[in-house]
């Protein structure tokens, strides 16, 4: 009995001071706590400056200008030249290019040709040298193939050597030319030309027969087949100018008006529309 006193005494004095530990003490500040701040009222945002329209004069009767218009993409489409709808390197430049060809072209066509020559005489040292001048008419089958009629004519001085004299001599034909235009520029040439040619006479060992120091000349019909390849270049749209370098089949003694090779100089305008 006497512990349990003892015990219960402990418990109410260990009780009441838990107690007044809770109870504020006299003469102590009051505690203050921190009032809520409201948050910072939001900064209107201040539109960035743009510059000012500046008015564009327009004269009376006249239309403003029209502001370009952005251009949509380009989008690449399968062709019947190309499946893939992709170009190859010079495929493009390649058609324009044809295209511009045939466009530029008309049917008919003036064909003025220059030409120049020059070779040894046989059997002698003595040279030859040619030149002649070729107008003619062209037509343009198609983009590839033209043929037409012409006219030439020709100078012919041959030189022998050994204080013999020399030899002049004036020719004039007719002729018809074709070209086939193989790829780009380039074109192959023929042309067969019949001359009323001045040639000089020989007697029965082929010797020139020569009275009053100078040779004895006269007229013969002579056949020039000629055949070769050129180059085309376009100057414009109506004209251009060709390099042609030909061979002549028909080079003979005595009866040719052409040594070989046969260098022109053609000039080509087109006509009518």
């Amino acid at each position: 009995m006497k512990y349990s006193l003892l015990a219960l005494l402990a418990l109410g004095l260990t009780i009441g001071r838990a107690h007044a530990q809770e109870r504020p003490v006299l003469g102590a500040p009051p505690v203050v706590l921190p009032a809520p701040t409201a948050p910072a009222p939001a900064r209107p945002v201040e539109p960035s400056p743009t510059a000012p329209e500046i008015p564009i004069y327009t004269a009376p009767g006249t239309q403003p200008a029209v502001q370009p218009q952005t251009q949509p993409p380009v989008t690449i489409e399968p062709s019947n030249t190309s499946p893939s709808g992709l170009e190859l390197p010079g495929r493009e430049q390649a058609r324009k290019a044809a295209q511009a060809h045939a466009e530029q072209y008309t049917k008919f066509f003036i064909y003025s040709g220059f030409g120049l020559s020059y070779g040894s005489n046989y059997y002698t040292p003595g040279g030859v040298f040619s030149i002649s001048a070729s107008p003619a008419l062209g037509y343009r089958i198609n983009d590839r193939v033209s043929v037409g009629p012409g006219i030439s004519y020709s100078y012919t001085n041959q030189t022998f050597g050994g204080g013999n004299p020399s030899l002049s001599l004036n020719n004039i034909g007719v002729k018809v030319f074709a070209q086939i235009r193989v790829i780009n520029q380039f074109f192959i040439h023929g042309e067969y030309e019949v001359t009323k040619a001045q040639l000089p006479l020989v007697d029965a060992n082929n010797n020139y027969i020569i009275s009053n120091n100078q040779f004895v000349t006269g007229s013969r019909t002579v056949e020039s087949p000629l055949a070769g390849v050129g180059y085309r270049s376009q100057i414009s749209n109506r004209a251009a100018a060709d390099l042609v370098v030909l061979y002549n089949f028909n080079d003979t003694f005595n009866n040719s008006i052409y040594s070989n090779p046969v260098i022109r100089f053609n000039f080509l305008f087109n006509i009518g529309k």
